[in-house]
């Protein structure tokens, strides 16, 4: 069954240049809202207690995805940036360019009474996402699940990120030539 998230991601999703762009699906309010609640409708009511977004996509889904689910929101950064306090740092394996990310969290942001949804934007190889689940036991939380809006990911991977939630597929998005 097609959801109206689905088909609103779909409708506004396109490629510029070779690279995905999603950016009119957050500029339509309509879209962006049914994108979010789409993404965490698997997670209500199973006691999540917040949720993180790795800089930057991730900032601004995460912290929608916080609000729908009415808990706080955890910002992981990449290596710049200013980012106060004692912070836990977890290096990535190599993503989909080969490229090492240095991610960080904030020590205090997280106790070992919560429960923690991942969301972001897009999952290739799951290195990043791999790497927030440590930070998050590191910090004595539990990560509950992930929801992305595009899942390119290695299925045996998925079973090491709890509840793993998609919108759609890589494949299911239109052709980058068309």
């Amino acid at each position: 069954m097609k959801t109206p998230a689905r088909d609103l991601l779909l409708e506004r999703f396109r490629w510029i240049d070779g690279h995905a762009d999603m950016w009119p699906v957050f500029r339509d309010g309509d879209a962006f809202k049914a994108v979010v609640q789409a993404l965490v409708e698997p997670f209500r009511g199973v006691g999540v207690t917040a949720v993180c977004g790795i800089e930057s996509r991730g900032f601004l889904l995460g912290g929608a995805a916080a609000m729908e689910l009415g808990v706080g929101f955890v910002a992981v950064r990449k290596a710049a940036g200013l980012f106060p306090g004692e912070k836990l740092v977890r290096e990535t394996e190599p993503d989909y360019r080969g490229l090492r990310h240095a991610l960080r969290l904030q020590r205090a942001s997280l106790s070992p009474t919560d429960r923690v949804l991942l969301v972001d934007d897009w999952i290739e190889t799951g290195s990043q996402a791999l790497a927030v689940r440590e930070l998050v036991e590191n910090a004595g939380a539990k990560l509950a699940g992930c929801a992305v809006v595009v899942d390119q990911m290695a299925s045996e991977s998925k079973t090491m990120l709890g509840v793993f939630h998609a919108l759609v597929t890589a494949d299911e998005l239109p052709d980058i030539h068309g």
